[in-house]
């Protein structure tokens, strides 16, 4: 068995977690590229494809490389990318063993894009902002954007968004229809510049359950292959469906709270507004991670009887795609036998 402080995943809830989003998916006419930088696993990323997903989608050109180089051969980087010298050679070499696509979300950049890599067969999709004002452009802008792209050579395969303000108790239902709206107008947009947009991206675990079937071609969950703390307190995935825990060590019960061996570095320190606490226990429902250090997570365990020092104990962590990160290796199995999964495209974040 490893040493704690480690990840550890439940491959029955994993699996169930993968089959129903693939059978939502199929049964809405919904195309599936979901979102590698949650678990960084080519073996993941495997059982989703063999479960119908259409490719994957990364955060990164490393991520990307990453999964290529494990027989993933449709890969969407989504994001708007700056494409110096050495990030076009990269995906030009990508675009020779993968199909492989970029975000895009002004004219200079779509320009850019076409120019230095359309020829390469890299293709770009118009990022729009539907609510969360991080990147993309206006949906009434998308047609100038996407016609930028074709006009300097690039291969446009139609828009996308991510409604990041979705992550918000009562925001989730909303937010895809805010989703819904900006990609429905982003597409009418680039029609009107004479372009098909055989591809309408969006998606988020919170929202999918309520994704626009009618207006959305592909959706692009991440968390729901796990599910995190956020998701329980939003109330998008219950605890049972909970597949990936930081098993730790109660080492101390200093101040008659329990204190344990998994800090922020196995946990990471996300915390959103709505998060209760740094972590939650599985078991524990009312526990919440009240302290997080470097190497420590202090428990109030709510008036429940304290865990002896030495018990192992499973800590959701707030958000798993950044507790991934921090890890070489997910645990996967039962007391009977665990084994280890690579994270391969750990740290690879450019």
């Amino acid at each position: 068995m490893p040493a704690t402080p480690y990840l550890r995943v439940d491959p029955v809830r994993l699996r169930q977690n993968l089959r129903r989003a693939a059978e939502w998916a199929g049964a809405n006419g919904v195309a599936l590229r979901p979102h590698g930088k949650t678990h960084k696993s080519p073996e993941i990323a495997m059982m989703q494809l063999d479960l119908g997903a259409v490719g994957i989608t990364v955060a990164s050109v490393g991520e990307a490389e990453t999964f290529a180089e494990h027989g993933i051969t449709d890969l969407f980087v989504a994001y708007p990318l700056h494409l110096d010298e050495q990030k076009t050679a990269r995906l030009r070499a990508l675009a020779g063993r993968s199909r492989i696509a970029i975000g895009v979300d002004s004219v200079e950049g779509a320009t850019r894009a076409g120019q230095l890599l359309g020829r390469h067969g890299v293709e770009v999709l118009v990022e729009v902002d539907s609510g969360q004002h991080r990147t993309g452009c206006p949906p009434a802008e998308a047609g100038a954007v996407a016609a930028a792209a074709a006009l300097a050579g690039g291969e446009v395969r139609g828009v996308f968004t991510f409604p990041g303000h979705s992550y918000a108790p009562d925001a989730m239902a909303s937010a895809a229809g805010d989703e819904a709206r900006a990609l429905a107008a982003a597409r009418t947009a680039v029609e009107a510049e004479g372009l098909e947009v055989p591809v309408v991206s969006g998606g988020s675990t919170p929202s999918f359950a309520h994704t626009d079937a009618d207006v959305l071609t592909e959706a692009r969950p991440g968390v729901y292959v796990f599910g995190d703390a956020q998701q329980w307190e939003l109330g998008s995935m219950p605890p049972e469906s909970i597949a990936l825990t930081c098993r730790a060590t109660v080492v101390s019960h200093a101040g008659g709270r329990a204190v344990l061996d998994s800090g922020g570095k196995a946990l990471a320190a996300d915390r959103g507004a709505y998060n209760t606490g740094a972590g939650r226990l599985l078991d524990h429902p009312d526990a919440r991670v009240v302290l997080l250090s470097e190497h420590h997570a202090v428990v109030d365990l709510a008036g429940a009887p304290l865990p002896r020092v030495g018990d192992e104990v499973d800590v959701v962590p707030n958000h798993c795609c950044a507790a991934v990160n921090l890890a070489d290796e997910l645990w996967v199995g039962d007391d009977g036998g665990l084994r280890p999964w690579p994270v391969a495209a750990r740290g690879r974040n450019s």
